[in-house]
């Protein structure tokens, strides 16, 4: 066998081992003579496999015609196997199963051999897992069965020389055993497993990696399943077993007297064992008796344990005169301190006779329990404290504004000092400017609590709306319902609403840049304005103002006071700028279409953007980003969308008559105060209706308002304080805000049933403002 593979050309020898080749080819194909198959890798049985689904339709196609192991197989009939084994069907990788020949499968199978059979003579080196460098230094490198020395392999040469002896083709696949010193040569079975791990198949081609499944105990196939099939069966089988005929008959009997229902019988309910043990008081009685089916198990109300009177020696004071035995008899005996009883004392316990009244009080009591409505009261097992949401210490919360520290002092005429109506403070914090109900608008400086500037406007509109000059003082005075400073620190000028005018000041306090920016955007004013549309034409006029008030509070500003009026068909109630400070709102709640007036003080001009009136208008403001506009009608705020035209949304407050109303810096949320002592949060992102509803204080809230860059949140009432809260507003979407109130500031007195009538948020600073009916304003500083 040994001549005739060295004659033939060798089974598993293909064109990869050429010399014009690379040793680290990996092309394993057994069937080189059919040029299309290169790509393919005929390996038998590769276990579970995730080539492509091309690959596999490739193999479908091919699997017919597949017959190259065969044919090269056919060439090795004279190598003798050591067994033989009978032919067996395998499958390829697509599934189907094809013929292994008795001649492949006599060269493929070989007996194993353990371990111990390898080396029957014993000259095998027996050191066990001793390194081999321990014998550097000695000619050996262990001993053999016999005890004989193994003695190391010379004159192997470099590994050029084993090249050179490989390439002549008598060494071509040899291995270099370095425990017993030998060069052993590799058998063609040892290759073929070789190149059959390097191509990712089982080494073994006898090895089924798909092979049928057998179910043994199913009883598809008699002949097949067969572990059982030949057994007799027993005679027990055929016949009924007497206890269950016993439990069966015992379990009928109890589904007929209704003991079990036949949901226990399939085994949907558990059914429990009437002899386990089981706890008399568990404390749980009340809740079970409470959640059972049928009708409510009320307990009978316990009667109140035996006194004094009931003791067959009872005191003295206890036992009656016949006096009392006489008005007894005359009452009810429920009107009776003791009912039907009449203590008596006895000698002894034996003295004692049968009750005479036991039998009716029974009867009484049986009447009462039958009669008597009652109904069953759980309790709540909670602590009140857990129910209490845990808020952080307001002393870690702040900046917030805490003591009264600078009070402004309002000069007048007369007994009663006016009333504070606004304030608003400049953009920079220093300068505040205040309305009040006499018509005057007063400029302060903040930090001296100096009056700057005083402007009588109350009777510049008298003047400007013709009236006569005749009349009562009182009726010609006029108030100033709204003020607010211009939100640009570049633009000097206010906005005060009295009357049927909305009056534009120029304060006169820039520098360099302001006051030049001012003078810019003030001329289209100071110039009589030119409304452009006609509704709005009717509605409002522009018309310029001549008064000189004297020398300005900057050295810049060649102007200060009143420049230029807008005047309207009704009374305003309510001005508010755009955050850029050009444009400005006006509210006229009794003008109808034209009660919301959107103007624009660089061109002055102004628009009408409703043409019906929805609601009688109380409020509106302008959203700090977006193009929306919110006016608020007494029960309603709605959202306007200005360059779409068209409402975005409806505000349901839930509140009888909006007061005050202010939008977040942010502009996702809105605060409203009523009249009602209701102070409402809208989360604009969540929902239409309110977020939160705050009912802190005792009277009407007159103002509301947010901090510009702390977050701070602030309520006024007629109840003469003001609660600061802590309204922190997060990024995230997920996150509620966190609202506490941290702080109640006290410091006006009630006159008239009037409390603070307004507030106003330092711009820079943790600081807040507040005016009330008594004409005083304060500061609030956080100290």
């Amino acid at each position: 066998p040994a001549s005739a593979s060295e004659e033939e050309e060798s089974v598993y020898d293909s064109d990869g081992y050429d010399d014009e080749q690379s040793e680290d080819s990996n092309d394993d194909d057994i069937n080189d003579e059919d040029p299309d198959s290169d790509d393919e890798e005929e390996f038998e049985d590769q276990g579970s496999s995730d080539e492509d689904e091309d690959i596999l339709e490739k193999q479908r196609e091919d699997d017919d015609s597949s017959e190259g192991d065969v044919e090269i197989l056919d060439e090795i009939e004279d190598y003798e196997a050591p067994r033989t084994w009978k032919k067996q069907a395998k499958r390829n990788v697509a599934g189907h199963e094809k013929e292994i020949t008795s001649k492949e499968a006599n060269w493929v199978h070989a007996d194993d051999l353990s371990s111990d059979d390898e080396d029957e003579a014993g000259f095998g080196n027996r050191i066990g897992r001793i390194p081999l460098h321990w014998y550097d230094e000695y000619d050996h490198i262990g001993y053999d069965a016999h005890g004989s020395k193994v003695i190391k392999l010379d004159g192997k040469g470099d590994r050029l020389d084993q090249a050179i002896s490989n390439a002549e083709g008598f060494k071509r696949f040899m291995v270099d055993d370095a425990l017993n010193g030998k060069e052993i040569e590799l058998s063609e079975r040892q290759l073929e497993l070789i190149r059959r791990v390097q191509g990712g198949a089982f080494a073994h081609p006898e090895f089924d990696g798909n092979p049928d499944y057998i179910d043994y105990f199913s009883g598809v196939d008699k002949e097949i399943s067969g572990l059982t099939s030949g057994r007799i069966e027993r005679k027990s089988k055929f016949q009924s077993n007497a206890y269950e005929r016993i439990q069966i008959q015992k379990l009928l009997e109890e589904l007929k007297e209704g003991k079990i229902t036949i949901d226990q019988l399939r085994g949907k309910m558990k059914t429990k064992d009437k002899n386990e043990p089981y706890l008399l008081w568990t404390g749980d009685e009340e809740d079970e008796l409470a959640m059972r089916k049928g009708p409510q198990h009320l307990p009978a109300p316990k009667l109140p344990p035996p006194g004094h009177a009931e003791s067959y020696i009872p005191p003295d004071e206890y036992l009656p005169t016949e006096k009392d035995l006489k008005e007894w008899e005359d009452m009810d005996p429920i009107d009776r301190p003791h009912g039907l009883l009449v203590p008596k004392k006895f000698d002894n316990l034996r003295s004692v006779g049968a009750y005479q009244h036991s039998v009716r009080e029974a009867f009484q009591r049986c009447l009462d329990l039958y009669l008597c409505p009652r109904s069953m009261k759980r309790r709540l097992n909670i602590d009140p404290e857990s129910l209490v949401p845990k808020l952080p210490k307001a002393q870690d919360l702040r900046p917030f504004p805490t003591t009264k520290c600078i009070e402004y002092k309002t000069p007048y005429d007369g007994d009663v000092a006016p009333v504070i109506r606004c304030v608003s403070p400049s953009p920079d914090g220093n300068y505040l400017a205040s309305g009040a109900s006499d018509g005057i608008v007063r400029l302060w400086e903040v930090q001296t609590s100096r009056l700057l500037r005083s402007w009588n406007i109350s009777k510049i509109v008298t003047q400007l709306e013709g009236k006569d000059a005749k009349s009562s003082e009182s009726d010609s005075i006029l108030t100033i319902t709204s003020l607010e400073w211009n939100p640009n620190k570049l633009h000097h000028c206010l906005l005060a609403a009295i009357g049927k005018c909305i009056v534009i000041i120029a304060t006169g306090t820039g520098n360099a840049d302001g006051s030049v920016v001012t003078k810019a955007l003030l001329t289209p004013a100071k110039n009589g304005g030119k409304v452009t549309n006609d509704r709005a034409a009717k509605a409002v006029q522009w018309k310029a103002m001549a008064v000189d008030d004297g020398k300005p509070v900057s050295a810049y500003d060649e102007n200060s006071g009143p420049i230029a009026a807008l005047q309207t068909t009704r009374e305003v109630a309510s001005v508010r700028w755009h955050k850029k400070g050009d444009y400005f709102v006006s509210v006229s709640p009794k003008a109808g279409a034209g009660a919301v007036l959107i103007h624009q003080l660089s061109k002055g001009n102004s628009q009408q953007p409703f043409s019906k009136n929805k609601g009688e208008a109380q409020l509106a403001c302008f959203h700090p980003n977006k193009p929306f506009l919110f006016v608020a009608s007494p029960q309603h705020v709605r959202i306007y969308h200005l360059v779409k035209q068209s409402m975005v949304k409806r505000l349901i407050s839930g509140c009888r008559w909006i007061s005050s109303m202010d939008v977040h810096p942010t502009g996702d949320h809105l605060i409203v105060g009523s009249l009602d002592r209701r102070m409402v949060w809208f989360d604009l992102d969540l929902s239409n209706t309110p977020y939160k509803t705050l009912k802190y204080h005792e009277r009407a809230l007159r103002s509301v308002g947010y901090h510009s860059k702390y977050p701070l949140m602030a309520s006024a009432s007629d109840d003469g304080a003001v609660h600061v809260f802590h309204s922190m507003v997060y990024s995230d979407l997920m996150r509620n805000p966190l609202l506490v109130p941290v702080k109640i500031l006290r410091g006006h007195t009630v006159t008239n049933k009037l409390g603070i009538l307004t507030i106003a948020f330092h711009p820079t600073q943790p600081w807040i403002f507040t005016g009330g009916a008594d004409g005083r304003i304060i500061l609030f500083q956080d100290i």
